[in-house]
């Protein structure tokens, strides 16, 4: 087995190997994951914090030895708070909002044989449901990109995923598995501001996911990440005067 660490600020995660397949995620800098298969220029990985797979371009590959990895895993994580920010070592590179950043001390960090500086905003413990609302605000009017995890472009899960990632909370990629986990609330009523809802489709398929706020409103990437009313129907998009979306549940995870 072999094992990598993204240093750099975006890779594309792709279904299948090849540079014209559907993007499906995509690893921020400092993620560790495994890589299960190495073709001549794809290699199959798996991510260490969701347990997510797919391709990625060989030209991307970081790699770094099973020890390297496991200290990785085990270090205190840190997340990057700001939309863009820079880190430098022998140049400066940019990095986006829920980059990890491994052991920082006194403004520096390492990976592998780099050491890094940063000066910039960030994270690392679990906080109260309304960080959860307040980190989510940051993505507003974010456009609409399947497989997008940035500010720059992002999905429904990967919406949730990163606003979580935020507050110590470590939630699968996709929405169906967010579902799986947390505590069920009846009611709408029940709900409080940074609490999930899921939503299905006509064949009980949960399709989409996005975050309570007050008053019977909800945060969540649909064309762009955008704010609307939620009723025990689901999403009502008061633009177009129609429920978008049909809700399934709503869970606590918090």
């Amino acid at each position: 087995m072999k094992f990598g660490v993204s240093i750099l600020s975006i890779v594309p995660m792709r279904s299948e190997p090849s540079d014209l397949s559907e993007l499906v995620n995509q690893i921020l800098f400092g993620e560790q994951y495994k890589i299960l298969e190495q073709r001549k220029k794809f290699s199959r990985i798996r991510l260490s914090h969701d347990r997510y797979e797919g391709w990625i371009c060989n030209k991307q590959v970081n790699e770094v030895d099973k020890e390297t990895y496991k200290n990785l895993l085990s270090t205190k994580k840190i997340y990057t708070t700001d939309i863009l920010d820079i880190i430098k070592s022998d140049s400066f590179q940019t990095i986006v909002l829920g980059s990890v950043l491994p052991e920082l001390n006194k403004y520096k960090f390492s990976i592998s044989s780099n050491t890094y500086s940063f000066e910039g905003e960030w994270s690392s413990k679990l906080t109260d449901k309304q960080m959860i609302v307040e980190n989510a605000m940051m993505f507003l009017n974010s456009p609409y990109l399947w497989g997008g995890r940035t500010p720059f472009g992002i999905d429904c899960s990967g919406f949730s995923q990163i606003v979580y990632r935020f507050n110590g909370i470590d939630l699968p990629r996709d929405a169906y598995q967010q579902a799986e986990i947390g505590t069920t609330l009846s009611f709408v009523e029940e709900s409080e501001a940074g609490d999930l809802a899921f939503f299905d489709n006509n064949d009980g398929k949960i399709i989409h996911v996005g975050i309570v706020l007050e008053n019977n409103h909800i945060i969540h990437a649909s064309g762009k990440v955008r704010i609307d009313r939620i009723d025990q129907q689901g999403i009502f998009n008061v633009e177009e005067g129609i429920h978008t979306h049909k809700l399934r549940l709503i869970k606590s995870i918090i």
